[in-house]
């Protein structure tokens, strides 16, 4: 019955970097690739056709917001993520961990899965502004509404029986993301609830797969913040169990994202897919792939691009700047975005300034198509090995001073 699988076709000498194929039951995903996030069985702005149009080969959807809201029951009954949204591709489905840490740890801190200097720097306490909207212990987490205010706990089992309903084809055990700046004896305990969490979750998952005719793949989720001990600890545990793949969490600082993933990557098997949770900024790209890591997901795109920013090789750029006001040019000359191929730049300022809803599309398909085209490059690059010149080429353009 198992209609999952990974190959690796090429790898870069000397490096982790490795191009591929995951195989799903709705689809292949070349990797390295870029997943885009559709939270609640959409990505905002965006109908599915377009998503495809940008180059997108799979879209991963939030199990908290959909648990929520419409409800995996109703999902199901339509038959499923996939023809609730009319998505014909391979689809993820998150676990609900994260979400948890924002609603409780994180929650009115202003506190990421990842943390720059400054935030590092900052006293837990200060900037503590409200209470907790989760709690957590072994058993699992209550938890709270955003909606409504109502109570729900939420578990293992049951975040597998709810990923299992909204059918995705690949979904992830449920895991606790704790703060980067948790200390290590936090960690420690937090590390040992996520394996104890991940076997239940393997568990749940293996019972229910029989039960259905669609094989749906599981990933375990690698924690341990920034300390490396307990980053290969976490990898050697999961990579032991029987997962078809693994997700590596956040809790590290910006600067350390490529060290604490070689850490993992070092420790995985190799011949199981690896996906970096919710990051997917174009340095991130570069050295995760570098270290081995095969797919990524973030809301990066989209989000920057209701807030009229794109992603330029020349780094990012703000529409809303007067200059571009007669701007009568694309976004970028040689993109091939619909966007970049039929729009100039002053007519999206425009629109922005309008507060007309058409900048969100358009500013999403340039940003989707930007972020999707440059793993296909790096992917190509790895492939025909001209990997470095492109890394050195590109990221000394995007980030010049």
């Amino acid at each position: 019955m198992k209609q999952f699988s990974f190959q690796i076709n090429s790898e870069l000498k000397n490096t982790k970097a490795r191009a591929g194929k995951i195989t799903t039951p709705h689809g292949e995903i070349q990797t390295p690739a870029f997943i885009t996030v559709g939270t609640a069985a959409t990505v905002k702005a965006l109908t599915p056709e377009q998503v495809t149009s940008v180059g997108s080969q799979a879209v991963l959807a939030n199990t908290y917001h959909l648990y929520l809201r419409p409800g995996e029951k109703i999902v199901k009954k339509a038959g499923g993520l996939h023809e609730f949204m009319h998505w014909s591709g391979p689809m993820f489905t998150d676990s609900g961990g994260f979400q948890v840490f924002s609603l409780g740890e994180a929650f009115g801190k202003g506190i990421s899965k990842v943390a720059t200097g400054e935030a590092m720097r900052s006293s837990v306490n200060e900037r503590m502004s409200q209470a907790k909207k989760a709690k957590i212990s072994d058993e699992g987490v209550t938890f709270y509404s955003h909606i409504d205010g109502s109570k729900h706990e939420l578990n293992p089992e049951k975040s597998m029986q709810i990923q299992h309903s909204l059918g995705a084809d690949i979904i992830f055990a449920f895991d606790e993301c704790t703060s980067p700046m948790a200390q290590r004896d936090y960690q420690e305990i937090a590390l040992d609830r996520t394996h104890t969490w991940a076997q239940k979750s393997l568990t749940e998952h293996q019972k229910l797969n029989a039960e259905q005719s669609k094989y749906q793949a599981l990933y375990g989720v690698v924690q341990g913040g920034q300390f490396k001990d307990l980053r290969e600890h976490s990898a050697e545990t999961l990579g032991a169990m029987e997962f078809d793949g693994f997700g590596i969490g956040g809790s590290f600082t910006k600067d350390d994202i490529a060290t604490a993933v070689n850490w993992v990557t070092e420790k995985l098997p190799k011949e199981k897919p690896r996906h970096l949770l919710g990051m997917g900024e174009v340095i991130d790209l570069f050295e995760g792939i570098e270290a081995g890591i095969d797919t990524f997901d973030c809301v990066s795109p989209t989000r920057i691009a209701r807030n009229g920013t794109v992603y330029t090789k020349n780094g990012r750029v703000s529409l809303t700047n007067a200059k571009f006001a007669t701007q009568f040019e694309p976004i970028e000359e040689d993109c091939q975005c619909y966007t970049c191929q039929n729009y100039t730049s002053a007519y999206v300022h425009h629109l922005l300034k309008a507060q007309e809803m058409l900048s969100a599309t358009l500013l999403s398909i340039h940003n989707l198509y930007f972020v999707t085209h440059l793993v296909d490059l790096i992917r190509e690059s790895i492939e025909n090995d001209s990997f470095y010149r492109l890394k050195k080429d590109f990221l000394s353009s995007y980030y010049r001073k």
